[in-house]
């Protein structure tokens, strides 16, 4: 059994999807532990009420980045996963923690990679003025918002949207296409070939949405 360690810093709503995907589909998978670096975050009261073991690690408490990570991996490891899941973690990885997790450490990224790589995305994507946008779940490398591309979705972007309406549809998309990127994960379906994500048997990397 696939066990899953997920990394959130607040309400964790893709965690709630992967969540809710793994107990309605029964996954073949546990979720051993939702961790975060925020003690208050909101998203450690779902998983407790879903019976799964949480830990916080806040980084406030660390001299640097790599004080905070070199701890952070033996509480992560202390759970013994297979798979760990950035959702919604929001902290800049050291390459040492990368490389510690390399084929087996997911994110996600409210943006059609390698457009719009770090934060504002949707504000990015409205100033550029891009008629598509969308959600992109990938491995992690030690480049930012970079690396393989396992599946992403697309929504098209309204003459009349804001960031926040455009984050609202985006984010419906992201909570489709996580789950069923970590399911294939848990199912060995995926394998990396230079940089690109392969599926087997193969099914559609890209989610077009005409949701408005």
């Amino acid at each position: 059994m696939t066990s899953i360690v997920i990394l959130i810093s607040g309400r964790g709503s893709n965690m709630e999807a992967i969540v809710r995907a793994s107990q309605s589909e029964a996954w073949p998978a546990r979720i051993a532990a939702v961790i975060s670096n925020r003690p208050g975050a909101a998203g450690l009261d779902f998983a407790r009420d879903h019976g799964i073991p949480t830990a916080t690690l806040d980084h406030k408490n660390f001299p640097n980045r790599d004080a905070f990570d070199t701890e952070l991996v033996q509480l992560i490891d202390s759970f013994k996963p297979d798979l760990v899941v950035l959702a919604g973690f929001m902290r800049i990885l050291t390459g040492d923690f990368v490389r510690h997790y390399e084929g087996r450490l997911l994110n996600i990224h409210p943006s059609l990679l390698p457009l719009f790589p770090g934060l504002a995305t949707h504000e990015q994507a409205l100033e550029a003025g891009v008629k598509e946008h969308g959600a992109t779940v990938h491995f992690v490398t030690e480049a930012l918002d970079h690396g393989p591309i396992v599946i992403q979705a697309s929504v098209p972007v309204l003459p009349d949207d804001t960031a926040d309406t455009l984050a609202k549809r985006v984010l419906k998309q992201e909570h489709i296409i996580y789950p069923r990127a970590v399911r294939w994960f848990i199912d060995n379906r995926l394998s990396i070939d230079q940089n690109r994500v392969l599926i087997d048997p193969p099914e559609s990397q890209l989610l077009v949405s005409q949701d408005k």
